[in-house]
């Protein structure tokens, strides 16, 4: 099977937030959601991401859709480091809804409590019952194509549409990140000690030869 035709998939991208007992909110980014019904959202969630954890707990989320203007770092935080370890929300604007952080550069958010769910062997689809929902920014929505041609991004390992990045064939040497898979095609070690992934911003000491 040629995988690259998942790719032409239509997705967006997106934040799902969650209370995670604390007075404060996790979240992890999410490209694989639906509307099922005029009141009802399904999200795919990986079993290893917090987010997932907390949503199981708590029975409830918020969906912040994220546009082309968003935030660079959000994509970081929110893809390629763990709310286990971390407050993915420190530093980022946003407001809050229902007990919930939404992002507040974003096109609108979305309330769901939770009504239902599947699991499959690495994710659990949750189902949603909108309760709340608003528009914040007129701006263009991120699809995941425009994430990848412009803003030259990757999937999170534990994405459901995770494809494993692979060198080009008249690459004589290549270099990848350990954190969000990005190829750097070419000696990492004569750039700067101030590179970071375009990706996932982890610095070159990040990187392993793969050529």
């Amino acid at each position: 099977m040629d995988v690259n035709v998942l790719k032409n998939l239509s997705y967006g991208v997106y934040v799902v937030s969650t209370p995670n007992g604390s007075e404060k909110s996790t979240g992890c980014i999410a490209n694989s959601l639906m509307q099922i019904t005029y009141d009802t959202i399904a999200v795919s969630i990986n079993h290893n991401n917090y987010t997932n954890e907390c949503i199981n707990k708590y029975k409830k989320f918020a969906i912040s859709i994220l546009g082309v203007d968003s935030d660079e770092n959000i994509i970081p935080v929110f893809g390629f480091q763990t709310g286990h370890d971390i407050d993915k929300f420190k530093g980022i604007k946003k407001i809050e809804v229902d007990g919930i952080d939404i992002i507040e550069n974003s096109v609108g958010y979305l309330v769901c409590e939770l009504v239902d769910k599947m699991e499959t062997k690495t994710h659990t689809v949750f189902l949603g019952k909108i309760i709340d929902g608003e528009m914040l920014h007129n701006q263009i929505p991120m699809t995941y194509a425009y994430y990848h041609a412009v803003r030259k991004g990757t999937s999170p390992k534990n994405a459901p549409t995770y494809i494993e990045e692979t060198p080009q064939e008249n690459s004589k040497t290549a270099y990848k990140c350990k954190i969000c898979g990005y190829i750097y095609e070419g000696d990492i070690t004569k750039e700067p000690d101030t590179y970071v992934c375009p990706v996932c911003k982890k610095g070159k000491e990040f990187f392993e030869k793969i050529r």
